[in-house]
């Protein structure tokens, strides 16, 4: 295994992401991921934080939603961020969900229609073109980067990546996207699919899939307590089947059980004891279908089942609090 990303979810605390990102360059690791959770923390700002610290390990979103920044001030942040860290930018984006995006005052609708939109006018605007579009949704009107006082007025090379799930957001990854980092919470089975559906969108726009990145994040809980590994592993699984539908779908799962852990957690935010409660309905079955909980070996071991559906490599997500000891018994080389 020698090339590995490593994400962080909405933990550690950023002053300990700081601490592990240079310890992630220092071992070759090929890429570091932020996500953007809930209402946690902002991707960016940990990442402007990374830059100031590190020199060569790719800088990533994973993933950043497409409907609470405008096209425009994406481009203008990733263009900073770029600034920061030349080179080394990955911007993943997805398509958010509810209910938080509602509770927002957002009405989500034709996603799949906002991102064949968004994605290539923050592309023409990091390609410091000069346009005017009128989408559905995206609107842009005799618009361009103006960039930084004194900055060198060249097109910034940053990748763009769509975060998808479903079939239909997959296809359109492979048709306009530069590479796709496929969701966690993912079995291998479903992940063999989803590369399927990144070739049937490449072959859609004539395109090739050569140097196309096929990222997934992988979740990880580790430790030589199996049983322990998989209560951490359950905990979150839980809370994604509970208040992100599509996750529940997209593991197969009846929708019956998805509403009874839903209602038994009291939906988003859940109620107090809700997602304790309504972990008794998550078995262990599905635990290690969408996770990898246990010791040092099974982790190694099972991440090749992923490897096996097609992605080019995975971005290890640790769900377990022992972060340094993932970091440097899983890094590139110690396989």
């Amino acid at each position: 295994m020698e090339r590995l990303g490593f994400c962080f979810l909405d933990r550690p605390s950023v002053e300990k992401q700081i601490e592990l990102v240079k310890k992630i360059e220092r071992l070759g690791y090929e890429s570091a991921w932020v996500t953007e959770t809930r209402l946690a923390r902002d991707a960016f700002t940990v990442l402007g934080a990374f830059a100031a610290v590190t020199s060569r390990i790719k800088l990533c979103t994973g993933i950043v939603n497409s409907w609470t920044r405008g096209a425009a001030l994406m481009a203008m942040t990733l263009a900073t961020l770029d600034e920061m860290a030349p080179g080394r930018v990955i911007c993943g984006l997805g398509a958010y969900w509810d209910p938080l995006a509602w509770k927002q005052g957002i009405k989500r609708s034709k996603p799949v229609t906002q991102m064949r939109e968004y994605l290539p006018a923050v592309r023409r605007l990091l390609n410091l073109e000069e346009f005017t579009y009128e989408g559905e949704f995206v609107k842009l009107r005799d618009i361009t980067l103006d960039l930084g006082h004194g900055a060198a007025r060249k097109p910034k090379p940053v990748k763009l990546f769509i975060g998808p799930t479903g079939p239909v957001m997959t296809e359109l990854a492979g048709e306009i996207a530069d590479g796709a980092l496929l969701n966690g919470l993912l079995s291998p089975e479903y992940t063999r699919g989803m590369i399927e559906n990144l070739r049937a969108g490449a072959k859609e726009a004539g395109r090739s899939l050569d140097g196309f990145e096929q990222l997934q994040l992988v979740n990880i809980s580790m430790s030589e307590d199996q049983r322990g590994a998989r209560d951490v592993s359950r905990y979150v699984v839980t809370k994604y089947l509970g208040q992100q539908p599509h996750i529940g779908k997209a593991a197969g799962l009846e929708p019956e059980l998805l509403e009874r852990i839903n209602k038994t957690m009291g939906g988003w935010p859940a109620r107090p004891g809700g997602i304790e409660d309504a972990m008794k309905l998550v078995s262990d079955d599905v635990v290690d279908s969408l996770t990898i909980s246990g010791n040092e070996s099974l982790v190694k071991d099972r991440v090749h089942e992923w490897m096996d559906a097609g992605i080019t490599y995975p971005v290890l997500l640790p769900l377990s609090d022992n972060y340094d000891e993932m970091v440097e018994k899983l890094a590139p080389g110690k396989w």
